[in-house]
């Protein structure tokens, strides 16, 4: 006995609302990480490390998680803003001590002569 039509089984099929057949909510742990990560490094002023693991989770969690895609991007942006803001302080500290070497007197020098 054959059959020709096509079953689907319900376990696997997509489920139109986001969450499981079961009824459980998917997982976003990634995507909700990296925001809040995003978020904590912009409010706590935690720089370099936290908006570096935030990224990372942000484009983890855009290829792992499609129902957490919106808390992925505003992870990602969060923590790219300050990743930016961080570079461009060290940029303006190191400019800065740079302008302020060149204005130094040259004493050392004189007396050499």
């Amino acid at each position: 006995m054959t059959t020709t039509g096509t079953t689907t089984n319900p376990q696997t099929t997509a489920n139109p609302y986001g969450t499981t057949p079961y009824g459980t909510t998917p997982y976003r742990t990634l995507s909700i990480m990296s925001f809040a990560l995003g978020l904590a490094s912009i409010f706590f002023s935690w720089t370099f490390l936290a908006p570096i693991a935030g990224l990372v989770l942000g484009v983890l969690a855009l290829g792992r998680e499609p129902q957490g895609r919106t808390f992925a991007i505003w992870g990602i942006v969060l923590n790219a803003v300050m990743l930016a803001g961080i570079l461009i302080g060290l940029l303006l500290a190191v400019i800065g001590f740079g302008v302020g070497l060149a204005f130094l007197p040259f004493h050392w020098g004189a007396s050499l002569l």
